[in-house]
Parts: C-alpha cells; sequence; structure tokens
C-alpha cells in the first residue's frame, strides 16, 4: 500500500520536527540570557511558536505513522 519512499520521506520529515524542535528549545535557553526586556520578549515568543510547531508537526508524523503501519499490518493478515 505505501512504499518505502512514504516511509523514508516520513522519516525525514520526523527529524527535521525533531531539528527545528531542538533549535527552538536552544532559543527558548538563549532568550533568558538577553537584557533588552523587548528583545527578551520577542525571542521567547518566537522560541515558543517553533517548539509549539515542530512539536505538533512531529506528533502528526508520528500518529500518520502508526495509523498506516497498523493499517498494512491488518490487511497481511
Amino acid at each position: 500500500m505505501f512504499g518505502i519512499f512514504w516511509w523514508v520521506r516520513q522519516t525525514i520529515l520526523v527529524l527535521f520536527g525533531f531539528l527545528f524542535l531542538g533549535f527552538g528549545i536552544l532559543m527558548l535557553i538563549s532568550a533568558y540570557k538577553l537584557k533588552d526586556p523587548y528583545s527578551f520578549i520577542m525571542a521567547f515568543f518566537a522560541s515558543n511558536l517553533m517548539i509549539l510547531i515542530s512539536a505538533t508537526l512531529v506528533l502528526g508524523f508520528v500518529l500518520r505513522m502508526v495509523k498506516v503501519y497498523r493499517l498494512s499490518r491488518d490487511n497481511e493478515s
């Protein structure tokens, strides 16, 4: 039903999602080192938005992979 290319593509998307999630966490940590309140607020909210979007995408890709795996396993039985 779903070929190897689909699985590779989903795995790459999950890895990119984790990459941006890690970058968002690093950006959040570095936001707390800023002295200017305006820069802190902007970096804080930008990093939280990046973390939220990345975590949502990773969760969606993983749930899609689990769903397809269960469907393919049931079709083989």
